[in-house]
């Protein structure tokens, strides 16, 4: 058979190096001179974090694949190996305009009297002053390691901040003394430390020892000033008080360093018992997985350097000097009170104009849909629904989907209090929400413990569906309530992420919400749906039935028109249809924030498809989806990316959008993100790189316009209400 050419290589750019750019175009955020300055930390905060994650994860995925010898070669064509190199590249290239903009905006602090000095930098006030912090506040929380002597060997935990030091112990001890007078150690590795110490190039006395950085403690110093904040890094401080740590020993060199390891929780739940306890040994195995990347000072001595790499078992291209280590903790710089001038003007989340003037939320949702949009509207709405929810004596039942939860969560706290008032609440926690998985596992428990029916979804899938199923009895019937979302139920989150919620009675959809619930709580097999579409059964079927039948009703005089915002376009079925249809002449209009493994552009294939992404102050975290279908044009929102796991390997909903009004509201919406020329970024056919839209014409930042509407509409409502005014005496 001959080969598919929309397979072709060429037509496809690599998922990690996708991920990469859409990184770099945070950091485009944090080197902008448009900003202020705290928001352009933040943006150079979350560049750190962001990679971090990315290496816990993705390059701990590809290094495992390297070590097995996979040769298999991705959509574009690039085998894991080669993948890894490429990714080298890309992130040296990254950490170091980081470090350029990190110097630049510190810089530009003092002139606001914001000072962070580096220790070389310290006046010999400083220094006495960091040394007798160091000494009351810091000393007693340190436990040094001298991990040559220690057996077996300690852990270092993955992304700790740690100072290495070399240092002589004192003269006159002996070889046994100086592995145990100030180390905690043994010499029963006597032969092999003489080996390590040949290859880094050490002399025999020389000890290796590492000091954990106490996570508790802030990253930042305040020094004696009496008008202008002085800071100094707490490392830094850890580092040239070493001596008081030491007695007696000469501190030869010192350098802060951190490890990644491989952090991505595997495990086949269909075979599992107790998914509670797999998933607790499953993150705790975590401490014990292989490095995956070393980053350490630049100004590091180079046997602490060639130490390190050779304890952590890592080549040269997994180490990354740094200027400042773990740059997210630039975020408390970034929220330290008094320098309002530097802060981005504050957004507050406006009352949802689709609830202005309602007092009753059931009777609300019940006469209309209610269409959230977040954060310029509250999220408040979701949370009032749940607790009020929990105490209405006529709400007989609570169903709730919980994929990630803020750390004291107001809906967790209603559904135990529900469940203690005596209804029937079921929550399905997804212990396998990465990163998530020890909180989530505390909430399971907490829920438990209060009578909740708690469940863990379907073996072999992550349960992403963002869904609330409400069962009340009412005059004369039993009612359902329902929330669907695209974004999760965290109220903190909700406040930076960008996502739309709906409120409805609908009863088809009501019904499908209920079948979806009786789904995962095993009551049922999997049923037919009005309504709603089911991943992974038959979501990406839906998506490509929609896309064919664009096709289908698209003529020449009147091209179809596909319009879609999503986080990640990857699925490669999706993306041959969506070539098939720029090919057939549909229009196709993508905004995608993150990873688009879609090249556009491509004469004859892909001419027709354009890609934009934005990066703004919130998180673009929402999905939507719009056909024209000749003029009878639907929209669709979901919790699922366009991505194969999404679409394979979880349970996700997409749920269209009913009522005529919000399916314009959404469609203008889409317009304003595509018209954008602020904030968007354009994806390039040639190198899969990205440029920033030309800022011609009328200025459109859409997420700023996003909130000036909610507040129009807002204030608009308080004028329209009614003014009550009381009678005064009139003067005489």
């Amino acid at each position: 058979m001959p080969k598919d050419p929309l397979k072709s290589p060429e037509l496809y750019i690599n998922r990690e190096l996708s991920w990469l750019e859409f990184n770099h175009r945070v950091l485009a955020e944090g080197l902008s001179e448009d900003l202020p300055l705290f928001e352009r930390l933040k943006f150079l905060a979350i560049v750190s974090s962001n990679l971090d994650e990315f290496f816990l994860v993705r390059v701990a995925g590809l290094m495992r694949q390297r070590e097995a010898k996979v040769r298999k070669r991705d959509p574009s064509g690039m085998t894991p190996g080669e993948q890894l190199r490429a990714i080298v590249r890309r992130v040296h290239r990254m950490y170091d305009e980081q470090a350029a903009g990190i110097r630049g905006v510190l810089g530009q602090l003092a002139n606001h009297g914001l000072f962070v000095w580096s220790r070389g930098e310290w006046s010999p006030e400083q220094r006495q002053y960091l040394k007798s912090y160091f000494a009351r506040e810091i000393m007693p929380l340190l436990t040094p390691m001298a991990l040559e002597d220690l057996k077996p060997r300690p852990l270092l935990p993955t992304l700790q901040m740690h100072v290495a030091a070399l240092v002589i112990p004192p003269e006159g001890e002996s070889e046994t003394q100086r592995g145990q007078s100030h180390f905690h150690g043994d010499n029963a590795n006597v032969q092999a430390n003489a080996e390590i110490a040949a290859k880094i190039g050490t002399v025999p006395g020389e000890k290796f020892v590492v000091v954990p950085v106490p996570a508790q403690l802030s990253r930042f110093i305040a020094l004696p000033a009496e008008k202008e904040t002085h800071l100094a890094w707490l490392e830094d401080a850890i580092a040239a008080n070493l001596p008081l740590l030491f007695p007696g020993c000469e501190v030869l060199a010192a350098a802060a360093f951190r490890i990644a390891r491989d952090a991505d929780v595997i495990l086949h739940d269909e075979e599992v018992e107790d998914l509670l306890h797999a998933v607790e040994k499953a993150v705790l195995s975590r401490r014990r997985r292989a490095a995956v990347c070393l980053q350490i000072a630049a100004d590091a001595d180079p046997r602490i350097k060639r130490w390190l790499m050779d304890w952590t078992r890592l080549g040269e291209e997994s180490v990354y000097e740094q200027e400042r280590l773990n740059a997210a903790s630039l975020m408390e710089l970034a929220a330290r009170k008094g320098f309002d001038e530097l802060q981005a003007e504050d957004w507050p989340p406006q009352p949802p104009r689709d609830l202005l003037g309602a007092d009753d939320l059931w009777e609300a949702i019940r006469d209309r849909d209610i269409l959230l949009f977040h954060p310029y509207e509250s999220f408040q709405p979701v949370v009032r629904l749940v607790e009020e929810a929990a105490d209405d004596p006529q709400v007989l039942a609570i169903k709730q989907t919980l994929y990630r939860t803020s750390g004291d969560s107001p809906i967790v706290r209603a559904l135990g209090r529900a469940a203690q008032n005596g209804k029937e609440v079921t929550a399905l926690v997804e212990l396998k929400a990465r990163f998530d998985e020890t909180r989530n596992i505390g909430w399971a428990r907490r829920l438990e413990d209060a009578g909740v029916h708690v469940i863990y979804g379907i073996a072999g899938f992550k349960t992403h569906a963002k869904a609330l199923l409400i069962v009340r009895r009412e005059e004369q019937h039993i009612q359902r309530y329902v929330h669907l979302a695209t974004g999760n139920y965290n109220d903190r989150t909700a406040r930076m992420y960008s996502d739309f919620g709906l409120m409805t009675c609908d009863r088809d959809v009501a019904a499908d919400v209920a079948a979806f619930f009786n789904l995962l709580t095993g009551y049922s097999e999997q049923v037919g749906w009005s309504k709603l579409s089911i991943a992974p059964t038959g979501l990406r079927q839906k998506f490509l039935d929609l896309i064919e039948r664009e096709i289908q009703v698209s003529t020449p005089d009147r091209p179809g028109l596909i319009m879609a915002k999503c986080n990640s376009l990857q699925d490669a079925e999706v993306i041959r249809a969506l070539y098939r249809a720029s090919k057939a002449g549909v229009k196709i209009q993508l905004n995608i924030r993150g990873i688009c493994c879609l090249r556009p552009g491509v004469a004859g294939v892909s001419e027709n498809i354009h890609v934009r992404s934005i990066v703004d102050r919130y998180l673009e975290h929402s999905r939507i989806y719009y056909f024209r279908n000749g003029g009878h044009e639907e929209v669709y929102l979901s919790s699922a990316d366009w991505m194969n796991r999404n679409l394979s390997g979880r349970l996700e909903i997409l749920f269209p959008v009913g009522d005529p009004n919000h399916r314009r509201r959404l469609i203008r919406i889409l317009e304003t993100f595509f018209g954008d020329n602020q904030k968007a970024w354009r994806l390039l056919s040639e190198n899969g790189e990205y440029e920033r839209v030309a800022k011609k014409g009328r200025k459109v930042r859409a997420q700023q316009q996003f909130h000036e509407e909610a507040v129009d509409s807002a204030r608009a409502a308080a004028r329209a209400a009614p003014q009550f005014r009381p009678l005064t005496r009139p003067k005489e």
